[in-house]
């Protein structure tokens, strides 16, 4: 031990206390001890008995204690620096931000409850949030939590508040009627046929006690004086509305639900038109906004002409029901889907008749210096799009953006900077409060998702040239300036595709299962042409009520030809763009590290990359189904390997077998083989090799799954039956069979029970060739509002189709069911 006063050298100061240095080294050399002043010590510290200097502790008492210390001081300093960043966000504010943040997080809440709430409790909640949040004002931690609290409580009331307002009536089963009703829309497809929207007025043959409001069906033809607002009557068959095709995918009987259509389905043959001159009470406007719309998109059709007519009319008027499917499908594979979608046109509206406006007072610059023209601009651009909203027919996504670009052009009226997150919340919270259930849709998801990814990229961009000290710029001849421009402005149509796609892709891969890899060179070689045929629109609008629009309309069909041309060559390059499923984990993930990086402005914005990692780390962590099963239980596809997939029906539904495709990540289908009846031996399935398609004979069909499994397909219960004896999986397509496997092992599936809980996924255990497969249903019970009617088709009951219409099925339903 060293005493008191050992280690002074000569020339260097005294300290008091132990070096650093000697801390960390192994060994201490005499000569490096600091001196060592007396220090006042506890009174419970014994001295030798040399008066020298107190037993010291063990070096790695002290480095522990020193490391504790600093830990405590890193955690301090760390705890400050958060509070501190914290404090700055919400002086900001981030608060204000978060508010659609949270009445979103209660509406999806609301909408994933497996069975459906009552209206009392949440509001209750609600009230007590909103004292508890009064109360706890002095405490601005437990407030703000309270004010988190109330928020989703407002979200789930909101959300419940809609579907109850909304009370669609849904039909129930399967129908043939002759039908009386008011046309609302009338749109021509692309295939030949005639798309209606119907009030129904009556129905006969049978009457239906518990009838839809509102149907839509397709016609062959239609009387040629046939607009909205005319009655017809026609011979129809209904159908209600369909499920998921398959689970966790996207329920069209919500859609319905939600937009008023109760049912959809076809006519028997021609509509014919009924004279009248009793308009329903309030249909006039309506009817008479719409046939303007069809008109202009029938002058719009007939001057362009072809495709090109068609996607002319939907980018001026938004009716794009005419688009050929393969020009849609080819605009999908190269990501630039969005400009036939009116909630672009609208903002691609406003800022031409801006941009126009601007330039033409520019010409007037006595005017201009005297008067704000950027005002008179915003507010006639605000005025445009309120005109194109109603012309557009007021759909969601036409809607939703009119929101936002009017908080926007609001803004610039009351001198506040226009493309800020701030409005961006505003319109957020708009929509949320008006409609609810497009929280869960993929348009609100992904164009808030965008915007916002978009919004925060600029700002930050421009807090980061706002620091940056930058000298005058060198003079540079025309060419120079004119190449640095076009280089600019590909650069930053390129940063503005990337940020977006990097913002939207989970949830298009969840929604849609696939990506656009080419959507980059896409976007950089057809966005010049759609801003140029974007000007040739509302020039072509502005000039139309004077007879002056044909060169505008020609001009921009030839755009349009540049478009569809260069989109179908880059969509024949374009990988194979179906990606598979995703788990949910990985789009909540991803929601919340986009949130946070784009709301926030200090160092705290990093918070956002444990949450990107993780998201991308969660993406594979989903079983894919090793084999799906329509709720009609008429078509069944299992992959077998090498990218195909074997389907039961050689000719199927095409929009169930594409969403199968991209879901399982397969390239080809592969339609079964038909054989005489009996000419398949029964004991022929356990001799198939693993991945075999399916096999038909009669009424059963026999495929075997690349696990081992067997899968047999029959019509009844009879042709089931000698498949209990080697089948894993027994799907039954009828409604009034029951399970004729005694073996628990077989899992039986019949129309009846898909009726009742939707589309089916299996998984095959791998691991046990014997074990019993599992199963998903699309549809859990209890019923929520939007499949209350599915309790009510005659398949849910046990009851076997109609085969064809009698007066004696027109006996009243049970409740809420169309007929029998």
């Amino acid at each position: 031990m060293a005493g008191r006063g050992r280690g002074a050298v000569e020339g260097e100061g005294t300290t008091a206390g132990v070096s650093e240095r000697l801390l960390f080294a192994g060994t201490a050399p005499a000569e490096a001890a600091p001196v060592s002043l007396p220090m006042p010590r506890p009174a419970g510290e014994i001295l030798p008995p040399d008066g020298g200097a107190a037993l010291q502790p063990p070096k790695s008492a002290t480095i522990d204690r020193i490391r504790r210390q600093f830990h405590r001081a890193s955690f301090s300093a760390f705890r400050q620096s958060v509070v501190v960043a914290a404090t700055t966000e919400l002086d900001r504010g981030i608060g204000f931000l978060l508010v659609p943040v949270f009445l979103a997080a209660g509406v999806i809440f609301y909408f994933s409850l497996n069975t459906e709430p009552d209206l009392y409790r949440p509001q209750a909640a609600v009230a007590l949030m909103a004292v508890c949040a009064a109360i706890s004002r002095s405490w601005p931690k437990t407030h703000l939590l309270f004010m988190a609290a109330l928020l989703c409580a407002l979200g789930f009331v909101a959300a419940k508040v809609e579907t109850w307002r909304t009370a669609t009536p849904m039909l129930g089963s399967e129908i043939q009627t002759r039908l009386t009703g008011r046309v609302v829309i009338a749109e021509e497809m692309a295939n030949g046929r005639v798309r209606l929207t119907i009030d129904l007025i009556s129905t006969a043959h049978p009457t239906l006690r518990y009838a839809p409001d509102r149907v839509r069906l397709s016609a062959r033809r239609i009387p040629p004086d046939t607009k909205a607002g005319s009655l017809v009557t026609g011979y129809a068959r209904l159908l209600p509305p369909t499920g998921p095709v398959r689970p966790e995918s996207y329920d069209f009987s919500f859609d319905s639900y939600f937009s008023g259509i109760g049912g959809s389905g076809f006519f028997l043959g021609d509509p014919k038109a009924i004279s009248t001159t009793d308009p329903a009470p309030g249909a006039s406007i309506a009817s008479a906004i719409e046939n303007a719309r069809e008109n202009i998109a029938d002058h719009i059709r007939s001057t362009v002409g072809g495709p090109e007519g068609e996607i002319a009319a939907a980018l001026i008027v938004g009716v794009r029901a005419g688009i050929p499917e393969d020009i849609n499908e080819a605009m999908r594979r190269t990501g630039i889907y969005h400009i036939s979608i009116s909630g672009l046109h609208m903002a691609l509206v406003a800022g031409t008749i801006m941009l126009l406006l601007r330039g033409a007072f520019a010409l007037f610059p006595d005017f201009s210096s005297r008067r704000p023209v950027k005002k008179y601009a915003a507010a006639i651009a605000l005025v445009s799009i309120a005109a194109y909203l109603v012309i557009s027919g007021v759909v969601v996504a036409a809607e939703r953006s009119f929101i936002m670009l009017a908080v926007m052009l609001v803004a610039v009226l009351f001198d506040r900077a226009a493309l800020t997150m701030r409005n961006q919340a505003i319109s957020a919270i708009a929509v949320i409060l008006v409609s609810p259930h497009e929280v869960v849709g993929p348009s609100f998801q992904m164009s808030f998702a965008a915007t916002a990814a978009l919004v925060g990229a600029y700002a930050g961009w421009a807090d980061y040239r706002a620091d940056k000290v930058r000298a005058p710029p060198a003079k540079r001849s025309f060419l120079r300036f004119l190449s640095r421009k076009l280089a600019v402005g590909a650069g930053g149509a390129a940063m503005t595709s990337i940020i977006a796609g990097s913002a939207t892709a989970l949830f298009a891969i969840w929604h849609f299962q696939r990506v656009s890899p080419l959507s980059l060179l896409a976007n950089l070689a057809i966005m010049p042409i759609v801003t140029v045929v974007m000007f040739l629109a509302v020039a072509s609008a502005v000039m139309m009520p004077f007879g002056f629009d044909g060169p505008f309309l020609y001009l921009m069909g030839k755009g349009l030809t540049a478009m569809i041309a260069i989109s179908a060559w880059i969509s024949q390059w374009s990988p194979v763009d179906a990606v598979g499923l995703i788990s949910i984990q990985s789009v909540l993930l991803a929601t919340i590290a986009l949130v946070i990086a784009t709301m926030a402005t200090t160092w705290l914005r990093l918070a956002a990359i444990p949450f990107a990692v993780a998201a991308l780390l969660t993406i594979p962590q989903v079983r894919t189904p090793d084999l799906l099963i329509s709720e009609d239980a008429n078509l069944v596809a299992m992959p077998i390997g090498g990218g195909e997939l074997a389907i039961n029906r050689a000719r199927s539904n095409e929009f169930t077998t594409d969403n199968w495709k991209r879901a399982l990540k397969a390239e080809a289908i592969v339609p079964p083989e038909t054989f005489a009846k009996d000419a398949l031996d029964i004991a022929d399935p356990v001799d198939l090799p693993p991945g075999s398609p399916f096999y038909c004979t009669g009424d059963l069909c026999i495929g075997r799954h690349p696990s081992g499994a067997i899968v047999a397909l029959a019509e009844n219960r009879e042709s089931a039956r000698p498949a209990c004896g080697f089948a894993d999986l027994v799907v039954i397509n009828d409604a009034t069979a029951y399970n004729p496997c005694r073996d628990p092992r077989v899992l039986v599936v019949t129309k009846r029970q898909l009726a009742r809980d939707g589309s089916a996924a299996v998984f095959f255990d791998p691991q046990s060739a014997t074990a019993r497969p599992a199963i998903q249903y699309a549809v859990q019970k209890p019923y929520r509002p939007w499949r209350e009617q599915r309790r009510y088709s005659r398949e849910a009951r046990g009851l076997a189709p109609h085969k064809k219409p009698e007066k004696s099925e027109s006996k009243p339903p049970q409740p809420v069911s169309s007929g029998e």
